[in-house]
């Protein structure tokens, strides 16, 4: 495991450097459209398919990955052309408001920013958030790129504490944060985490859980301090800027991480988008994806062996279907879960993580997960 890390060995591209790239690509982009629009072409632009039937699963790599399926969508076409419109007012906006100026925004700053009514007629341009937020993808996926190099954030969620100090630029200005001195509630993650820099770390693994009032629980106990990690929540399904933080920490850092969930199959689905990537994100799996980490609980078989059958919870409708959708998963095939999903559906039960809690309030810190640790007792 790791020692303590003098971090950043291998010095990243600068920021900017980035941006150049980004700029590039949309740069050829116009030059394509320009030379259809000289030649009197009818203006296309590739964007690959992110549908379930261009999504698939690599084994070697672990990892969801978007397939070389693309279509083909133009301007002179009755069903293309509102959303290639919208395609380029989210390239104009990323080049010159957010680019050229070296500012990010909000999906919902691009919304009302490009949302207007075509001169000459009563048609807006959009009109539901959900329209551009389809257009950002498109645009990222036709570059090749991603939202966070857009200079596109989400709102952020998710919270970090433990013996690590970064620095995070924002424009020219340079803050120093320390992770062990952010108080009862931790460092808030930002939602694009490209411009955070790890300077010293003294840390053996990350310890992830899904909820908000596991991380308190263990903030409040000092766990990252005693057992020498620092403790992530992601508060429910983790956003992108949590998932590409715990990958660079694994990547760059060899830092092993652990994922914390409830006992159900939300809470393994969610481990599953943090591991292995998700459907939706397949385009992003490479730099979202922790391909090493590990679940450290809870399972069914930790109802079994710490005794809480007397606090699970009935299984709904909705939970077996779910479960029963994850046993075909290809990356739900290791015989461990088949087994552990096997279990769900003859015994119909689910646990939260914080059902440990009818043991003693401090039972997950003291017990529990020290001895999950040592032993190993990990799922794939």
């Amino acid at each position: 495991m790791a020692a303590k890390k003098e971090a950043g060995q291998a010095a990243p591209k600068q920021i900017r450097e980035y941006d150049a790239e980004t700029m590039q690509k949309i740069q050829t982009l116009a030059a394509a459209l320009l030379e259809e629009i000289n030649k009197g072409e009818n203006l296309h632009i590739d964007i690959p398919v992110r549908g379930s039937s261009n999504v698939t699963f690599n084994e070697k790599t672990k990892k969801i990955e978007l397939g070389d399926k693309f279509a083909r969508r133009y301007l002179f076409n009755v069903a293309h052309a509102r959303r290639f419109m919208q395609t380029l007012l989210v390239a104009s906006y990323v080049k010159k408001d957010l680019l050229e100026n070296n500012l990010t925004a909000t999906l919902r700053d691009l919304y009302y920013a490009k949302k207007h009514t075509i001169p000459g007629t009563k048609e807006d341009t959009i009109d539901e958030q959900k329209e551009s937020d389809l257009a950002i993808v498109d645009f990222e996926v036709a570059l090749d790129t991603f939202r966070e190099r857009l200079h596109l954030r989400a709102e952020p969620k998710g919270r970090i504490a433990g013996q690590m100090v970064v620095t995070d630029r924002v424009k020219d200005k340079v803050d120093t944060i320390d992770l062990s001195k952010m108080g009862s509630g931790g460092w808030a993650v930002p939602s694009i985490v490209e411009q955070v820099e790890f300077k010293e770390i003294d840390a053996e693994y990350v310890l992830v859980a899904e909820k908000n009032a596991i991380f308190d629980r263990l903030n409040e106990d000092a766990y990252w301090a005693k057992q020498k990690c620092l403790l992530m929540t992601t508060g429910g399904q983790a956003a992108r800027g949590a998932r590409r933080l715990l990958k660079r920490l694994s990547s760059e850092l060899n830092l092993p991480i652990y994922c914390l969930t409830d006992a159900d199959p939300y809470g393994w689905y969610i481990y599953s988008c943090m591991k292995y990537g998700s459907m939706a994100l397949a385009h992003e799996s490479d730099r979202l994806g922790s391909k090493d980490m590990k679940f450290l609980g809870m399972s069914i078989s930790d109802i079994e062996h710490y005794d809480l059958r007397s606090v699970t919870i009935k299984a709904k409708d909705v939970d077996i279907k779910r479960a029963e959708e994850m046993k075909a998963y290809d990356w739900f095939k290791a015989p461990a879960w088949q087994r552990e999903i096997d279990k769900f559906l003859d015994k119909k039960i689910k646990a939260e993580i914080q059902s440990l809690s009818s043991k003693n309030l401090q039972y997950i810190s003291t017990t529990y997960l020290p001895e999950k640790i040592k032993s190993q007792d990990f799922l794939p």
